[in-house]
């Protein structure tokens, strides 16, 4: 019986898709839907509601159509028209994968909104245990102290 060997191009291909997919999940704007999809199997079912209702505020009906086969518009227009109302129950229907396709497009239409979670996550004691969560709050005072040093350095060009 033979054992299959790796031959050196396939190898450096390997490690290329590697360290691609690495340095892919490093960046923030991947990472921070992953994160916050853990961070939501974690909480309990008010903050969970408290999440959804923030990733859910900057979305227009096409991009809430566009989520997860639609879920979350069909969440938002149950109760015609009116003011965004989840319920508990509704967490239950929602899981993590849901979660990560919402903070993406959510962070697409706006960024300042999924930063604006850290408030939540720091003030949350059920959530500033986990470890998922304080990962996340490091990701987003990063991402913010990011943008400012590229505001501030645009401006001193301008």
């Amino acid at each position: 019986m033979s054992t299959p060997t790796l031959k050196p191009e396939a190898a450096a291909d390997k490690l290329k898709t590697s360290s691609s997919a690495a340095r892919r999940f490093n960046r923030t704007d991947v990472a921070v839907p992953v994160l916050l999809a853990q961070v939501y199997d974690i909480a309990p079912p008010s903050e969970r509601r408290r999440l959804l209702t923030q990733l859910m505020q900057p979305l227009g009906v096409l991009s809430l159509v566009a989520v997860a086969g639609g879920v979350f518009a069909r969440l938002r227009f149950r109760d015609a028209p009116g003011p965004l109302n989840l319920r508990m129950e509704d967490t239950l229907l929602i899981g993590a994968e849901e979660v990560r396709a919402l903070a993406e497009h959510a962070q697409q239409v706006s960024v300042e909104t999924v930063d604006a979670l850290r408030l939540w996550l720091t003030q949350g004691p059920v959530l500033a245990g986990s470890a998922a969560a304080l990962l996340l709050v490091q990701l987003l005072k990063r991402r913010v102290a990011n943008r400012r040093g590229a505001s501030s350095t645009r401006s001193e060009h301008d």
